[in-house]
C-alpha cells in the first residue's frame, strides 16, 4: 500500500440502533466538512455506512470524533490511499436501511453469522476444502456489474443487479449450497453480513461472511489465492487492485 500518496480513503459502517437520526446527520456533516472530507455517509435506524476520502489528518479527526460515541467506539476503517480525491462532494444521508435488502428481520445488531478471516479463507481456498474436509464455496454477493471487475476463481455469480434480489436468488439455488461451507463475500463486509444471516434463517449450515470484505482480504493476503481482477469501488478510482492501488482493466 502506497502509503507516500496524500489522500487518505476509508470505508467502514456498524450495525447500531440509532434513534437521533437527524441530528447525527447534521453533526456529521458539519465535522467532515470542517476535516475538508468529501464522499459519502449513509445513516438509518440500523445503523452507519460510509466512504469517505481527504487529508490525513482531517480523515483521522474524523474518525476520532465518531469513536467518540461510544455507539461507534470500535469502528476499524479500511484504508487505502491515492494521489486525488476520488469524490466530487460530501453527501451525509439519512436512509430507511445502510444496504437496503427489503427484509426487516434480518437485524445484524441482534447477532451476526460466524465470520472467517481472510487468512483462514485464503488456506481453505488453497488446500481445497474447509478444517473438516467440506467443499468450500465462495458466494459473491455484489451486483453483476462489479463481479465483471474481478472475483475469487469459481465463486458463486447470480447475476443480480440490485442487493434486495438476493433473498430470492438464494431460494432458487438453495438445493445448490446443501452440505458445502458456504463463505459469502462483498466489497467491505456489509452485504455479506446480511447475506450471511440469511443463508443461515432459511436453515442452510456451515455459512460464514468473509470478515472485513474483499479489500480486507486485499490488505491481510493481497488477494492469493484465488482472487482474479480487480475489486469494484463506487468512487472515481473505479476498481482497486490487491495492492489497494486503482486499477481500470476488467477481467
Amino acid at each position: 500500500m502506497n502509503t507516500s500518496l496524500p489522500i487518505l480513503n476509508i470505508s467502514t459502517y456498524k450495525f447500531v440502533t440509532l434513534a437521533d437520526l437527524d441530528a447525527l446527520r447534521a453533526q456529521l456533516q458539519g465535522n467532515a466538512a470542517a476535516n475538508h472530507l468529501k464522499g459519502t455517509v449513509l445513516l438509518a435506524e440500523e445503523g452507519i455506512n460510509l466512504f469517505l476520502a481527504g487529508p490525513a489528518e482531517g480523515v483521522r479527526a474524523f474518525v476520532d470524533y465518531l469513536r467518540a460515541d461510544a455507539r461507534f467506539a470500535d469502528l476499524a476503517p479500511k484504508e487505502s490511499w491515492s494521489a486525488a480525491t476520488p469524490f466530487l462532494r460530501l453527501k451525509v444521508k439519512v436512509k430507511r436501511e445502510i444496504i437496503r435488502m427489503n427484509h426487516p428481520s434480518i437485524r445484524p445488531e441482534a447477532g451476526r453469522a460466524p465470520s472467517v478471516a481472510p487468512a483462514v479463507l485464503a488456506r481453505w481456498l488453497a488446500q481445497g476444502h474447509d478444517d473438516e474436509g467440506r467443499p468450500v464455496v465462495t458466494l459473491d454477493t455484489r451486483n453483476a456489474f462489479e463481479i465483471d471487475h474481478g472475483t475469487f476463481a469459481g465463486a458463486i455469480d447470480w447475476r443480480i443487479t440490485k442487493f434486495s434480489e438476493f433473498p430470492q436468488a438464494v431460494l432458487d439455488h438453495r438445493d445448490d449450497l446443501a452440505g458445502k461451507t458456504i463463505v459469502s463475500f462483498c466489497t467491505g463486509g456489509i452485504r455479506c453480513e446480511k447475506a450471511a444471516i440469511y443463508l443461515q434463517d432459511i436453515g442452510l449450515d456451515h455459512v460464514y461472511q468473509l470478515e472485513g470484505g474483499i479489500l480486507k482480504y486485499f490488505e491481510d493476503t493481497d488477494g492469493a489465492p484465488g482472487w482474479q481482477g480487480g475489486c469494484f469501488v463506487f468512487d472515481e478510482r473505479e476498481a482497486l487492485g490487491a495492492q489497494l492501488t486503482p486499477v481500470r482493466s476488467a477481467r
